[in-house]
């Protein structure tokens, strides 16, 4: 009994598995981008919705203003708005 019921958390775990995975491929790897520090290359990698010309803008905007206090900080880069920053949030650290 011990045995089936390790069996079926195995494969109830090999079937979520894919669900933890971050986008960029990592298993289980929560990703997390410091808007404060990343350059260009890690925004595009790691961000959802942002390209190389937006993850420029995101670091010409900081180079500009200076750090980020908040995500919803991001919003005041051109072409970012809330969608981008929700899809995004959970990943953003400061």
């Amino acid at each position: 009994m011990k045995s089936i019921v390790s069996a079926i958390v195995f494969a109830i775990s090999l079937l979520l598995s894919p669900l933890a995975s971050a986008q960029d491929g990592t298993q289980g790897v929560p990703v997390e981008v410091n808007i404060n520090t990343a350059e260009v290359e890690e925004l595009d990698k790691y961000l959802d919705g942002i390209g190389k010309a937006k993850a420029q803008a995101i670091v010409d905007y900081r180079n500009t203003n200076g750090a980020f206090e908040s995500a919803d900080d991001l919003k005041g880069v051109k072409g970012i708005g809330d969608s981008i920053v929700e899809k995004n949030r959970d990943r953003i650290v400061l």
